[in-house]
């Protein structure tokens, strides 16, 4: 909270910065937070950068301001990105978070980050924004107003909560595990799928896995995965659990608990589903797609659990993987080599 305190702590990311191969791109300072995009070599270690940078920042916060609990909540966290899209939407992410911590109104507000001096609005003391403001045009001035536009529109809810489970900042929750509560940490996919859910709670992106199978399986009409007794609703219901654990999201026996069903029955049904030609397909398609489909299906009112009667038209769906690089949902083809972005929470 102190700024010389914030200072400090700004110069040594900097610093480890200031070797061949390394490029700070961005980076933001928070009272409990620090982020930092990087572009490294590939022979180099996201650890090293780490190290360089966090080897004195706790002895640094306990001797201005005194705590008995450790300063850093746990490792830093390191994701690679893997497109200039993923970059820049990495970059308004940032931009914003001091917004949603309340911190200050604006993102252009905040002191202590990148995009001031990237903007022209603070002076660099060592930042060199060129490696930011080039992936916005030339010259400087037109860059400037290009980042200035891009970082214009806030994020909405659903990125805000797939951002933050991707990077540990939040669990995902929910009541599907061994205990009637649970929170464990969720990847690329399972995240996307819970932050499209509407909340933190895994029950959640189940539901909205029911709607999508429902629909796809039975575009007539409404079709009842959880208290449906038929031979399709049985089939839609390991259809959701080979789905769930595909994606990462939870296991088959969560997903059993969540539609009060034996976990044996439900596995022989997984079974048979991944046998069958037409469900393998479904099982396969891109997480992308069943994001978008779920998407319109809320908005024709088929997001309940009895799915609405919205159809799903299939299309050529037997050419489709699951993506790479789900964590982002970005389809950008220019590649971004040795970018990372660096996250390392602070508790104090």
């Amino acid at each position: 909270m102190q700024p010389s305190l914030a200072g400090r702590i700004r110069n040594r990311l900097i610093g480890a910065h200031q070797r061949s191969g390394r490029v700070l791109i961005d980076f933001l300072l928070m009272p409990t937070e620090i982020h930092a995009i990087a572009q490294i070599r590939s022979d180099d270690a996201v650890g090293g950068v780490a190290r360089a940078f966090g080897n004195v920042l706790s002895r640094w916060v306990r001797e201005a301001q005194p705590v008995r609990s450790p300063v850093l909540a746990g490792p830093f966290r390191a994701l690679p990105i893997e497109s200039v899209e993923a970059l820049r939407h990495e970059l308004r992410m940032l931009a914003w978070r001091p917004v949603l911590q309340k911190l200050c109104a604006t993102p252009t507000h905040h002191p202590n980050g990148g995009l001031r001096v990237a903007l022209g609005l603070t002076p660099s003391k060592g930042f060199d924004t060129r490696p930011m403001l080039s992936h916005f045009g030339q010259p400087v001035p037109a860059a400037r107003a290009a980042l200035r536009q891009w970082i214009a529109k806030r994020p909405s809810d659903e990125d805000w909560r797939a951002w933050e489970l991707v990077r540990g900042l939040e669990l995902a929750t929910g009541g599907v595990g061994p205990q009637p509560t649970m929170a464990k940490a969720v990847e690329g996919a399972a995240a996307a799928l819970i932050a499209a859910g509407g909340s933190y709670d895994i029950g959640g992106a189940l539901v909205l896995l029911e709607a999508w199978v429902a629909a796809r399986i039975h575009p007539s009409g409404p079709l009842e995965l959880r208290a449906g007794s038929s031979a399709l609703a049985a089939r839609g219901r390991a259809l959701v659990a080979c789905l769930a654990v595909t994606h990462g999201l939870c296991s088959a026996a969560s997903v059993a608990r969540h539609f009060e069903r034996a976990k044996a029955t439900l596995s022989e049904q997984m079974a048979a589903c991944r046998s069958r030609s037409a469900d393998r397909i479904i099982i396969a398609t891109p997480l992308r797609r069943i994001l978008e489909e779920s998407a319109s299906l809320r908005g024709m009112g088929g997001g309940t659990h009895r799915s609405g009667s919205a159809s799903i038209t299939k299309g050529d769906v037997g050419a489709c993987a699951p993506e790479r690089g789900a964590a982002h949902l970005m389809d950008g083809n220019q590649c971004v080599d040795g970018l990372a972005s660096i996250h390392s929470s602070m508790s104090f």
